[in-house]
Order: C-alpha cells, then sequence, then structure tokens
C-alpha cells in the first residue's frame, strides 16, 4: 500500500512538469450505475431470495422434527422414536449440504457477472483513454485524493451503456491484445480489474 501511495505521488508531481493529461475512475459507481450492472444486482437478489426461500422451508422441517423428538421422544415406541431420529439426522445433513452449495453457487455467480462487467467497464476505460490522449487512467481506490474535474466515471457510464452490450462481451471481443496499459491477467487476455481484490460486487 505503501508502495502504491507512494508511486502516486511521483505520478502527480510529474505530471506537474511533463503536463500530462490523467483521470481517475470510480469502477464501483461505475459498476453500480451502469445498466448491466443493476440488471445483475437485481438478478441476484431475486436470485438470493429464492435460495433464502427455499432453506428457510428446510430450516422449518429440520427443527420441526428437533422438536418433536424433545417433546414426544420418550413417549414413542422405540423404532419409532429411531425412525424419526433418522429423519432428523437425514434432513440435517441435506439441510447444511444444501446451505454449502448455494453459498457457493451464490458467491460464483456474483464473482463471475460483476468481473465480466467490471473487465467490460476497462475496455471503455481504454477506449477513452486512447480516444482522448489521456496518459494515464486511474482507478479511485488508489487514489488518496485529486480534483473532481479529472472523474470520468459518468462518461464511462454513459459510454457503456450506450454500446448495448451484453456482460463480458467487450472483453471477449479484445481476445489476446489489450494493450494500454492494463494487465492481461485474466483469462482470455482481457484487462485485470479491482474484481480480482473483491472490492467490487454487485451483491453489495
Amino acid at each position: 500500500m505503501i508502495v502504491a501511495l507512494a508511486l502516486t505521488a511521483i505520478v502527480f508531481a510529474g505530471a506537474a512538469h511533463a503536463e500530462d493529461k490523467l483521470a481517475f475512475v470510480d469502477i464501483q459507481r461505475a459498476l453500480n450505475d451502469c445498466h448491466n450492472g443493476k440488471v445483475a444486482r437485481a438478478e441476484f437478489k431475486a436470485r438470493l431470495q429464492r435460495v433464502q426461500s427455499q432453506l428457510e422451508r428446510e430450516q422449518g422441517e429440520v427443527q420441526a422434527l428437533k422438536d418433536e423428538i424433545e417433546k414426544k421422544g420418550s413417549l414413542m415406541q422405540p423404532d419409532e422414536r429411531q425412525n424419526v431420529e433418522n429423519d432428523y439426522a437425514k434432513k440435517l445433513r441435506d439441510f447444511q449440504a444444501d446451505y454449502k452449495t448455494s453459498s457457493e453457487e451464490l458467491q460464483q455467480r456474483d464473482r463471475q457477472m460483476t468481473g465480466a462487467i467490471v473487465r467490460d467497464l476497462a475496455m471503455v476505460v481504454q477506449q477513452i483513454g486512447r480516444r482522448e490522449g489521456y496518459t494515464m487512467v486511474m482507478e479511485k481506490g488508489s487514489l488518496l485524493w485529486a480534483t473532481p474535474s479529472i472523474d470520468i466515471t459518468d462518461q464511462v457510464v454513459r459510454a457503456y451503456d450506450g454500446m448495448n452490450v451484453k456482460p463480458g462481451a467487450l472483453a471477449a471481443e479484445a481476445g489476446q491484445s489489450v494493450g494500454g496499459g492494463f494487465a492481461s491477467g485474466s483469462p482470455g487476455g482481457a484487462p485485470s480489474s479491482p474484481i480480482d481484490s473483491g472490492r467490487s460486487t454487485i451483491s453489495k
């Protein structure tokens, strides 16, 4: 972190002399404000509600069996009690397994959708940077301070929405050739982005 701040300071110090053209983008806000981000968030919330409803039903069945054993177990015949206990144990295992699987699937879906949109946003930033001659476009999260006049987040959102593409389409079209100072560590050669550090997500 200290190194990153020092590098940022050096960049700004050099800009005063070299008259570089700098800008920054708030990736989290762009993700929240763009059309694809809003759609993805709505879909995620709907999926989350369905999963929660299913898990609540399963949890209720488990609790009902537990209560039955605690309240009536001493009055049951041994075979009947054993059957109820077996049913309880099975439903509990199923609930725990479903909870774990559902959580993992939701997290994976969140990462996939968020990553696709953020990589697209990175492509839009690259296009704007090249077209308008920016020396560097930074992410807001890495800055201590910058004048609001160099914030191009709204411009990025408008440009992305105007393309009317599916999440991930821009990064997919870019293929292996990304250039422009973006790292190429993401799948398919798409630009790496803040999502890699888990800072941006549609589930927030």
